[in-house]
């Protein structure tokens, strides 16, 4: 009784230390050498009975039970949509390219919607593996703790939890890590993860239209996606490319954030378009899309972002943390239309 007592106890603070990245890497070689036992074990099974009901129905002639049979193995194949516990709507923020302004605009974001509704609860990913940010733009350093659950618990600031690889690992270690690893770790910071109750989860995509985008466009129900780009036309190009990914694998597309669209002096005042005039507003029209709003090129934005401190809770008397406001309430008008 006492050994066995002993055991719990040693097992629970055990799942109560912080997750590190030797820990997450261990679970997630574990979790992808069951996998593959598992799928051979599948696999190797009705691979005989498949070929045998294939050749049956040539000879028979059935091609159209054949059609039917063929459409069942398919549909097995793809993964199902299960909602993350405790989140009410995912939100993704994504781009073409890099560069543009991404993760700036998904913190903001967040925090634009809290501090637009204090009622509602918002919380944060960082789906960027090998490029996290969140940590720095939030201004978080740590490793998660484990819940009795076994569960990551998000570290918070300014009233946002917040999850992201970058909480795992030193600010400048690599993250080397092949794509199955990569989409392991994802799951779990979606799912291995204590959420708690959210209105609104904004999940900041890394940039480009690749396996990240897939994998949580297929498995996560997302209510809408949120475009950014800058108005230059070879961004312009690449968010033409993210948006028509989104909609070929059925997410709404809630519209563009038209980001560093106009620069202005501090000192005279003197307006100056640097990368264009209203170029995501004419893609945005084009998509058929609504544009969801203009963000300046600012120094204050720079600033409080390498500070670790967004200008939506730092200068929310700005015009700059006024424009990402208006992002937000767009953001919310565009998923109750959506929704109905």
């Amino acid at each position: 009784m006492r050994s066995t007592a002993a055991s719990r106890g040693a097992s629970k603070q055990l799942n109560m230390a912080p997750l590190t990245y030797s820990r997450m890497s261990h679970l997630l070689r574990s979790s992808i050498n069951r996998l593959s036992v598992i799928r051979t074990g599948d696999e190797s099974k009705p691979g005989p009975a498949c070929c045998v009901q294939f050749a049956r129905c040539q000879r028979s002639g059935d091609s159209q039970a054949l059609q039917e049979r063929q459409r069942q193995q398919m549909a097995k194949g793809l993964p199902r949509q299960k909602p993350i516990a405790g989140v009410k709507q995912v939100v993704v923020v994504a781009s073409g390219k890099g560069g543009v302004g991404k993760s700036t605009t998904a913190v903001n974001l967040a925090l634009g919607l809290l501090a637009n509704d204090p009622l509602k609860s918002v919380g944060l990913l960082d789906a960027d593996v090998y490029g996290p940010s969140i940590p720095k733009l939030m201004n978080l350093k740590g490793n998660p703790e484990l819940s009795d659950d076994n569960l990551m618990i998000p570290l918070v600031n300014y009233g946002v939890p917040c999850m992201s690889m970058g909480f795992l690992v030193d600010d400048v270690a690599p993250i080397v890590w092949r794509g199955l690893m990569v989409m392991s770790a994802i799951e779990r910071l979606l799912r291995h993860v204590d959420w708690g109750s959210l209105d609104y989860l904004v999940v900041d995509m890394p940039p480009g239209t690749g396996d990240v985008q897939l994998s949580i466009s297929q498995n996560v129900p997302v209510a809408g996606a949120v475009i950014v780009s800058t108005p230059q036309d070879i961004a312009l190009l690449d968010a033409r490319r993210g948006a028509e990914m989104f909609r070929k694998v059925h997410v709404p597309v809630l519209g563009l954030v038209q980001n560093m669209s106009v620069f202005q002096c501090p000192k005279c005042d003197h307006r100056t378009h640097i990368f264009g005039s209203d170029g995501a507003r004419r893609l945005a029209d084009t998509l058929g899309v609504q544009l969801l709003g203009d963000v300046p090129l600012h120094l204050n934005i720079r600033e409080t972002s390498d500070e670790g401190k967004p200008v939506v809770v730092s200068s929310p008397d700005s015009p700059e943390a006024e424009a990402y406001r208006k992002v937000a309430a767009a953001v919310v008008q565009r998923l109750e239309e959506v929704s109905t």
